[in-house]
């Protein structure tokens, strides 16, 4: 059943768990998804990256997730994952997104609340929810940033924007990191007492199971893979026999292994019977 991001956070909040929100990019991966959302009795988010709704492929993915999504016998919620501008924002509402994420983490924070305020105003006359982020998640390659998100400007941010969950950057990054990353868990704790918003995690591919399962235990409530998604159906890939040629065929294993991720990812994350 499609849905909105809000009532499965508040499941979320509810279970002391956390949905898992899966990157998708093809029918492959997002039907893999779906099949561990069914499977575990799970509500997920699908998710698509910015640069998909500037280009065509969201344009024909959208109709097709919205679709298995409205079919499926489990909550799920069709989100813009990092918008970065307000053309990608208006494309996810034209195309059927039940949230939108619009990622202005880069601007000075007056500048960040003042797009996230026009953000949410366009998206909840629309029944819309909306995810901003404060403090930049940036790249692993790059480094993981240690200016952790600030309790007090995420309780300005939330309090200004009236925005529905919250992005912070408490010790993740996107990518592969070098190292296993140490999570800010007692700066979740007080990001999440101060502001009573559910919290964000960007870049859970790669942490550890007992970092995610205290990053959890803080307050997070929605956690987001890309990264590990991409590499269960390539690693699938290469394994294919290369005499089978046809790609329905070809893909069959390599659904097969996204489901297997979704289904890790969702049970760890306390989400498996999470449909209400």
């Amino acid at each position: 059943m499609l849905t909105n991001m809000r009532s499965l956070l508040q499941i979320a909040e509810k279970r002391n768990c956390a949905i898992p929100a899966f990157n998708v990019y093809d029918s492959v991966t997002a039907l893999g998804i779906l099949q561990a959302a069914e499977e575990a009795n799970a509500c997920v988010i699908v998710q698509m990256y910015s640069r998909l709704f500037t280009s065509i492929e969201a344009e024909f993915m959208s109709p097709s997730i919205v679709a298995a999504a409205q079919r499926a016998g489990v909550k799920v919620a069709y989100h813009l994952d990092h918008g970065a501008s307000r053309e990608a924002v208006c494309r996810a509402l034209r195309y059927g997104c039940t949230s939108v994420m619009r990622d202005a983490s880069e601007l000075p924070l007056e500048e960040n609340i003042a797009v996230m305020k026009d953000v949410v105003q366009m998206a909840h006359d629309l029944g819309v929810d909306v995810e901003g982020e404060l403090g930049h998640v940036g790249v692993a390659a790059q480094g993981v940033s240690q200016d952790y998100t600030k309790v007090d400007e995420a309780v300005r941010f939330t309090t200004e924007t009236g925005v529905d969950a919250l992005a912070v950057l408490v010790g993740t990054a996107h990518g592969h990191y070098r190292q296993a990353p140490v999570i800010a868990v007692d700066r979740i704790r007080e990001i999440k007492q101060a502001t009573g918003v559910p919290l964000v995690l960007h870049g859970g591919s790669g942490v550890p199971d007992d970092q995610i399962r205290a990053a959890i235990a803080a307050g997070i409530r929605k956690i987001n893979f890309g990264t590990d998604v991409c590499c269960s159906m390539m690693d699938a890939v290469r394994q294919v026999d290369p005499k089978i040629i046809a790609v329905d065929l070809v893909m069959k294993e390599p659904m097969a292994a996204v489901r297997r991720f979704a289904l890790e990812k969702i049970r760890l994350l306390g989400a498996e019977g999470s449909n209400e």
